[in-house]
């Protein structure tokens, strides 16, 4: 996970902000279009609707064609697939079994996910710290997600919320080495293509749409809450390396967890709050190694 050679704060920490209060509130805004759409139709409306957004900015803009090597066009189909296309589907998949505060503090695992994988795979290395971060978090998530009576779907739920996690986890890790190109660019090309993978895949498995009001819906919400989040964070990830971004973003699940509660109507009861609280004290391990 690379570190750029001059940190700009003032830009990185706007960007990381940004980006992680609009993914953030996506979660629960998400969830109230699921009783009218499917969850594979609607990651492909939230995609598209990012992608033709970005389409948009580019055109109006003049933006030209990155020079992309051959790698990052591999690249750029593993982010689709994984990070656009089975990341989205699982979430929604999972907010259809948890609720929307549940779910949204479970997308803390996706930090933990994104350094486990720098460590395996890219061998990156963690300190003490990082490692109780990552314990605090998973410990975190085994409290919020128990809820007596309620076992068998609550945990698919979880495992759902899980694998969308490992799967940005896997997105993450990809988009750090294609964050030099033009942000617009590539999270374009990303919506666009798992868009349309995930509409193919709807009229395959016969996805319902019970109000046609929600296309529109989703369409926005994937521009603003997907489109625009993953460019910021792409720029957040420029200005301020991997470390010190993941630190930032790592407050959008305590954001979505909050807008739960006035956008879904629910409360956070005393399993959400020590859960959040381990969760919390995970991500200040991270933070401080990120500042560090």
């Amino acid at each position: 996970m690379t570190t750029p050679t001059r940190v700009d704060w003032t830009r990185g920490t706007v960007y990381g902000v940004a980006s992680a209060a609009l993914f953030g509130v996506g979660a629960p805004l998400s969830k109230r279009l699921l009783p009218n759409v499917g969850p594979v139709l609607l990651a492909a409306l939230l995609y598209l609707g990012a992608g033709l957004g970005l389409l948009g900015i580019s055109l109006l803009q003049r933006r030209p064609w990155p020079r992309f090597k051959r790698v990052d066009y591999h690249r750029l189909v593993l982010v689709s697939l994984i990070g656009g296309c089975a990341g989205p589907v699982l979430l929604l998949v999972g907010l259809q079994r948890v609720s929307g505060v549940v779910g949204s503090l479970l997308l803390n695992l996706e930090a933990v996910f994104t350094v486990m994988l720098a460590v395996l795979v890219f061998r990156d290395r963690l300190v003490a710290a990082e490692w109780a971060g990552a314990l605090f978090i998973i410990g975190g998530a085994v409290v919020v997600s128990y809820r007596s009576g309620e076992l068998t779907a609550d945990w698919t739920g979880v495992l759902a919320v899980a694998g969308a996690c490992l799967c940005w986890g896997i997105d993450n890790n990809l988009l750090q080495r294609l964050s030099s190109y033009d942000p617009v660019t590539v999270v374009q090309v990303k919506a666009l293509s798992a868009g349309t993978v995930s509409l193919l895949l709807s009229f395959t498995v016969a996805q319902r749409l019970a109000s046609v009001s929600a296309v529109p819906a989703a369409a926005v919400l994937g521009f603003v809450c997907y489109g625009l989040s993953i460019v910021f964070d792409v720029y957040a990830l420029r200005y301020l390396g991997a470390a010190r971004e993941a630190a930032i973003f790592a407050t959008a699940p305590f954001l979505g967890a909050l807008a739960a509660v006035p956008v879904l109507g629910e409360r956070l009861g005393r399993t959400d709050a020590i859960g959040a609280g381990m969760m919390l004290m995970g991500v200040a391990a991270f933070r401080y190694r990120a500042s560090s």
